[in-house]
């Protein structure tokens, strides 16, 4: 899992062939996201994501984060390979 455990967070960064593999990845975790319904915080440059999963009510990494880094972790591995 390339997702790295901070003490209030998961954070991971990820590099696309370009900007159109970026972006059309941040839209399938977004649908993924929102049907989970637990948002990440996200940036991209280019072909660079970086994202990071709390549960901010919980003040911290809860299951919804650890599955949503799963998912994503699914969905950038099937792009990538």
């Amino acid at each position: 899992m390339p997702f790295t455990e901070q003490p209030d967070r998961l954070v991971a960064d990820f590099t696309f062939k370009d900007f159109r593999e970026a972006f059309s990845a941040m839209v399938e975790i977004a649908f993924a996201a929102d049907k989970a319904d637990h948002h990440p915080e996200w940036s991209n440059v280019y072909n660079k994501l970086h994202i990071e999963l709390t549960t901010h009510d919980a003040g911290g990494i809860t299951d919804k984060d650890r599955a949503l880094a799963a998912a994503i972790d699914e969905i950038v591995g099937r792009r990538s390979g």
